[in-house]
């Protein structure tokens, strides 16, 4: 990798303000290779040089992906005077990496919400060029069968003139209390899972996203929780 200031390296990481980097480096307290650094503009390679500070190492990353099990009440977006956002679950460094979350849900929608610093991929993500699948688990109101099945898997022209290209609807359960689905989204249109189940008569009761792409939500997860993408997760990512 090319080489960076040593003071923007580990002020990425969201723990350390460059004025207090350049305070640790001053007092001789971050260590590159064993030896203490002699000024915060020395140039080093984050991916091969082994960074110490104070005492701890430093784990670079580039870029910073995070897996949120996005709870009901909070808001998908960066900052917003209505109410907590999902840059307000995560710690004071990672809030300060400049992240964002990769499209949206809806305030009482919960699951599976990316967040990351990396604008190019996110951008890949959510392009209707690429046709990233979401899946979706809902619980409905209202009896869902085989033909409602098939009226998604057409596509559907809702009442106010929304056009919903063709979508999957596997029905997990239905009965005279309500029917539990999956709902298999290849856009993202505002509250179109929504819309669409209330067209076939089955408004939402719950909504959880599950899946994106080849990425299913992590189990161990709480509503509120996150977790740090693997490589391999990521590497799936860059493959869409």
């Amino acid at each position: 990798m090319e080489k960076a200031r040593l003071d923007k390296i580990i002020a990425a990481g969201g723990r350390y303000s460059r004025r207090e980097v350049r305070q640790l480096i001053r007092q001789g307290r971050v260590l590159v290779d064993g030896v203490p650094a002699r000024a915060p503009e020395d140039k080093v390679d984050p991916e091969s040089a082994e960074i110490l500070v104070n005492g701890e190492r430093l784990c670079y990353r580039r870029f910073t992906w995070l897996m949120l099990h996005k709870p009901a009440g909070v808001l998908s977006a960066t900052e917003d005077g209505r109410g907590e956002t999902v840059l307000d679950l995560l710690a004071p460094e990672l809030r300060r990496q400049g992240l964002f979350p990769v499209g949206r849900l809806d305030k009482d929608t919960e699951g599976l919400l990316l967040l990351t610093n990396e604008g190019g991929l996110a951008h890949d993500l959510l392009s209707p060029r690429h046709h990233v699948d979401k899946v979706y688990y809902a619980r409905t109101d209202g009896t869902l069968d085989e033909e409602d099945s098939r009226a998604f898997a057409a596509g559907m022209t809702l009442g106010d003139g929304l056009v919903c290209q063709p979508a999957g609807l596997e029905v997990l359960s239905a009965g005279p209390a309500g029917s539990e689905v999956l709902v298999t989204l290849r856009e993202g249109k505002f509250h179109q899972v929504k819309r669409m189940l209330a067209a076939r008569g089955a408004p939402v009761r719950y909504l959880k996203r599950v899946k994106m792409g080849n990425l299913t939500l992590d189990p161990t997860l709480a509503p509120g929780e996150y977790r740090y993408l693997t490589e391999t997760e990521l590497e799936e990512l860059r493959n869409f």
